[in-house]
């Protein structure tokens, strides 16, 4: 199984949004809380899209 692969870039920006969530200070776009794990790392991925790093495409299942 090959692990996914995200530029460092990436990731460090993944990891600034789930530092900001550990904090209780990362806010969705509707400007409500984020308390859910998995929303900061989907925050986080496509804040990384939007500055066009490295990001692999969504997995089909």
């Amino acid at each position: 199984m090959s692990k996914t692969k995200y530029s460092e870039k990436a990731q460090d920006k993944v990891g600034k949004v789930m530092h900001e969530f550990k904090e209780g200070k990362l806010k969705s776009s509707s400007g409500e809380k984020v308390t859910d794990r998995k929303q900061a790392i989907a925050i986080g991925i496509s804040e990384a899209k939007e500055k066009g790093l490295k990001v692999p495409k969504k997995k089909k299942e």
